[in-house]
Parts: C-alpha cells; structure tokens; sequence
C-alpha cells in the first residue's frame, strides 16, 4: 500500500457505494446527507489516490468503469468490517449485549430457570445465556479455567477465591410418604429423623453433602439406595423405601402430584444459600452483579415453604 493510500477515509468509501447504488451524484449526496459537491469532491480525491476511475458520468448519467466496479465491491467489505468493529466495540461496552456462558447445578436449573430466564430476557433483550449443567465440582472447574463466566449454585466450602452475590436462600423440608407417621405433624425436627432410614442423591451432588450433615446429627440412618436426581428420590419415598430432605424449590415440580407429604422443619431454619459466582478477576463483575440481583428478584417465591396442614397433630 502506498503512502497515498492512508488518505482514504471510511466517508469516501461511504460515497462511493452511494453512487454505486443509486447511479447519480445528487442522489448519492442526498443520502449520504452532505451537498453534491463536497461527496464529488472527495470521490474525485479517492480516484486520485487509487489511480482509477471509478465512474464515468455526463450530464445525463453515471457509470460505474470496470475497474471502478472492483472499487466498489472492496469498499462494501470494508464498510461491513467497519460495521462488525463498531458492533463488537458496543458489545464490549454494553456486557449485556453478548454471551454470558452459566454453569448451574442440576438441583437448581429445573426449578429457578423457568423464573430467572424470562425475567432476564425482559430486562436485556440483547444478552444471551449459554448454560451448561453440570454438578458442582465440575462447574468450579470450569469458572476457574475461564470455560465459564458465572456458576449459579449452592454456596460450598472452598469458594473463597471467587466473588459471589446471593441469589436465594433455599430451606430444606421433609418430604415422608403420605401413610408415614411424620406425616401428621404439622411440623419434623431433626430429632424426629432419628433412626429413620433417609435416602440422599449419589456423590457429587452438593445437596448431599448439605443434607447428610443434617442426618447425621440427627442420627438418622441413609439407606444404601442413592438417586441420580431430585426426580428419582421422590418417586423412592413417595413408594415407602424411606424420607428424605428437599430444597424447597423443587418442592413445587417434584410434589406436583401430591404423592409425598411435606413438611417444614421445626426450629431455625436449615437449607442452602443459592448463589451466582465468578473469578475475582473477571472484568465483568459489575455486570454479574446486576444479574444476580434479576436473578434474586424473579427467584422471589419459588422457595415457599409449605404450609402447615390444619389437620397434623403439632
């Protein structure tokens, strides 16, 4: 390129395909917004830096020359490089007109993202969530490698090097079978789990970890029976093989049917902390933030505990 060349200008090229498409300079000038002889002007400076003409025009018509014609198709991919640069500029600028990449645990994204997802498309029509479900373990993998921007999971130990927001605080319930003597209580302590046998997710759930501390101080005994799901452990209760703890907001999906009887837990209430984490590091903190408060707003209510039944004994 020569150094005559660095004088071309994106508004030139702008002219330039003007011209092309409407085949007349006043017209050209007319769109582009500027007079017709500032836009014949600098077509007039263009063609004497490439060397070419690019129009031949009279008084009755313009013509775009044969090697004018190659002017005109290079300036067009320019200008759409030009506007891919801007757009790109713009969606740094606004984080919330890109892709934010979501881990979330298998015991949450069936119950919150039915609320959260709607609420943040409403709230950023342009931002796009890419989610990955994944168990815990897996997720903080994957935010601490950058394969991630943010993990919507249950507080654990071992976050400390991660920036976090509260999303939900999520309390645990019993959930008997509908003939088990618990189930006329209006409310189940820890106590009351003693000796009964408790079925828990397999490994590598966080629940499990949550819930099995629990059950040991309650001296509750976990049967040897694991679910891979929240899904499966109701229907393993609801057919007598034992009780379990639930987080309330799967309470709502998993007990739709009304098979097992649920019961809030006597005392100070024991659960899990719902949280959205990312990198300490990551540029767009601020942002997470503003996410995770759409996330907690939209999150109101699918933690309700159950009522009491009037008809339980206390």
């Amino acid at each position: 390129m020569s150094a005559a060349a660095h004088d071309l200008s994106i508004r030139q090229l702008q002219y330039v395909v003007a011209i092309a498409d409407t085949l007349g300079f006043h017209r050209a000038a007319a769109r582009c917004g500027v007079s017709q002889p500032t836009l014949s002007s600098q077509v007039q400076k263009l063609e004497e830096v490439l060397g070419v003409r690019v129009f031949e025009r009279d008084k009755r018509r313009v013509l775009v020359t044969a090697a004018g014609a190659a002017v005109v198709a290079h300036a067009r991919r320019v200008l759409v490089a030009v506007d891919d640069l801007v757009t790109t500029a713009a969606e740094a600028a606004d984080p919330f007109a890109g892709t934010f990449r979501v881990g979330v645990i298998p015991t949450v994204a069936p119950y919150l993202l039915p609320f959260v997802t709607p609420a943040i498309a409403t709230r950023w029509p342009r931002l796009r969530l890419a989610l990955v479900e994944d168990k815990t373990a897996d997720l903080l993998v994957g935010l601490r490698s950058g394969a991630l921007d943010a993990g919507l999971l249950a507080l654990v130990d071992g976050m400390d090097d991660l920036d976090r927001a509260t999303v939900l605080e999520d309390p645990f319930v019993a959930a008997v079978p509908r003939a088990h003597p618990l189930a006329r209580r209006r409310t189940v302590s820890l106590g009351d789990l003693e000796d009964q046998p408790v079925l828990l997710l397999e490994d590598g759930h966080c629940l499990r970890t949550q819930a099995l501390s629990l059950c040991q101080r309650a001296g509750a005994t976990e049967t040897d029976l694991r679910a891979t799901s929240l899904a499966t452990l109701v229907q393993m209760v609801s057919s007598g093989a034992g009780v379990t703890l639930l987080p309330s907001i799967a309470v709502d999906v998993e007990n739709r049917r009304g098979q097992l009887a649920v019961r809030p837990l006597a005392g100070r209430p024991q659960g899990r902390t719902l949280c959205l984490a990312w990198r300490k590091a990551a540029p767009l903190g601020d942002a997470f933030r503003e996410l995770a408060k759409v996330m907690a707003g939209a999150s109101r209510g699918a933690a309700r505990l159950p009522r009491a039944d009037p008809a339980a004994s206390t």
